[in-house]
């Protein structure tokens, strides 16, 4: 049995992403101690890196989407069987072109009656990217 009985979203892409921006906030912080800009800059850099490698290995398959992955892909070693098509919420995935909605995915939403709602169509008939629900808490 697991540790956790929830999805904690350790990735591959999580992990390095943060090993890399560990780094660039160490040399930031040398910087700032030994007052270099170059330092800071370098640090600054350094954790530009990390977004875009941590974003790269995202859309290869190593990081996961938002929400909860499948008990199956718990694991940090196991890549996103959903990271091609895109995920749904994701700006990562947005940026790179790989718009996803609930009707490509075939997801409904539960609005405050209970009526599930299928693709375009938001509250009182106004299109929107994706149905949501009323009560998501966001």
């Amino acid at each position: 049995m697991s540790a956790h009985q929830y999805d904690h979203g350790h990735t591959a892409a999580g992990w390095v992403g943060t090993g890399i921006a560990s780094v660039g906030a160490a040399v930031a912080g040398v910087g700032v101690c030994f007052v270099s800009g170059v330092l800071i800059a370098g640090g600054l850099g350094i954790g530009v890196v990390a977004l875009l490698v941590t974003w790269a290995l995202h859309l290869a398959g190593w990081g996961k989407g938002p929400g909860i992955r499948p008990r199956e892909e718990w694991g940090w070693r196991v890549r996103d069987s959903g990271a091609r098509a895109g995920h749904d919420e994701c700006l990562g995935c947005r940026l790179a072109g790989r718009r996803r909605t609930a009707a490509d995915s075939g997801r409904t939403a539960e609005v405050a009656v209970g009526v599930p709602v299928r693709g375009d169509v938001g509250l009182g008939g106004e299109p929107e990217a994706a149905a949501v629900g009323a009560d998501s808490g966001r």
